[in-house]
């Protein structure tokens, strides 16, 4: 294998969903081809995509956009560009030539609707005829269809503010998930014989419908797997916060997780974030969301979620 020549899978990766994954396997396709590395190169901040005066929110922050390329399309070299002011203002052109001198590109892989360069101006035409001119291989990616329609970001993203994680879920290729280290909270959950884990969505990064979730909890340490009862929300029960918390109740775990790094799988939306006039009805409440979180899980012994093309 070549040191330091890559075929490199170009994109934001927002959620790393199935049409992302048809890059993803090409470029690992492609890189044994070449016999060199496959690669990512990926940008830390969404480039020019703004609602108004406010960003687009991320599905998932970089790490875990890191974490699901690496553990599920077993690609490891991840390069993740800061979208800076001399980033932005870098002609089309002059990007491809940086990514064969700076980065040992041999071939470049993209998806059909890919638009880099200064003002957007780089399309996947003009790649292609780019790498002609440069002796470099480029492949591009049709869109991957789903419904009739194009699976995007932009679809995932309206699911999950629905709850519709497991619909989400079936254009992503994978579960909706949160990787943050354990915080440390209130207690109030202790109180109630229901501790939680308190967790966040880092700055920047989508909140799903508010409410409690069937989840799946793993502590990355110890490769534990628990089933959790999640509400992401504000407490208004007990202090009405304005940050959206993720507080998970682990079934059959009793330990300090304070400082452990867990990631949290979303599986089905329960209900909605409720107020509770009495605290002993909010902790009926977690009692009943916990009772059914393992019926699910009787229900379903072996992972629901399997799908084979992206285990490949």
């Amino acid at each position: 294998m070549e040191k330091g020549k890559r075929v490199i899978a170009l994109g934001f990766f927002d959620g790393v969903h199935l049409g992302h994954g048809a890059l993803l396997r090409a470029a690992r396709d492609l890189a044994a081809q070449y016999a060199v590395e496959p690669a990512v190169i990926s940008f830390d901040t969404p480039p020019g995509k703004t609602i108004g005066d406010r960003p687009v929110p991320m599905i998932n922050s970089p790490l875990d956009r890191a974490d699901i390329m690496r553990r599920i399309y077993g690609i490891d070299d991840l390069i993740f560009l800061h979208f800076d002011d001399e980033l932005r203002h870098m002609p089309w052109d002059r990007f491809v030539e940086w990514l064969k001198s700076d980065f040992g590109a041999v071939c470049l892989v993209a998806g059909y609707d890919f638009r880099f360069g200064y003002g957007g101006a780089g399309s996947a035409a003009l790649l292609e005829e780019k790498c002609r001119a440069l002796g470099l291989g480029c492949h591009i990616v049709p869109p991957v269809m789903a419904g009739g329609e194009p699976i995007s970001s932009t679809r995932i993203r309206s699911l999950l503010l629905q709850g519709q994680c497991r619909e989400a879920g079936e254009l992503l290729g994978h579960r909706h998930l949160l990787t943050d280290t354990v915080q440390s909270g209130y207690r109030f959950g202790r109180t109630l014989g229901t501790p939680t884990i308190n967790m966040r969505f880092p700055e920047g990064v989508l909140d799903p419908r508010h409410g409690v979730y069937i989840a799946e909890a793993h502590i990355l340490s110890t490769g534990e797997l628990f089933p959790a009862v999640t509400n992401i929300g504000v407490r208004p029960t007990v202090g009405g916060e304005t940050a959206v918390t993720v507080e998970s109740h682990l079934l059959g775990m009793d330990r300090n997780l304070y400082g452990q790094r867990i990631r949290v799988e979303f599986y089905r939306f329960l209900r909605d974030e409720i107020r509770f006039d009495r605290i002993e009805a909010l902790r009926d409440q977690i009692r009943s969301d916990a009772a059914e979180t393992l019926r699910f899980f009787d229900r379903h012994p072996i992972d629901p979620f399997d799908y084979p093309e992206w285990k490949n």
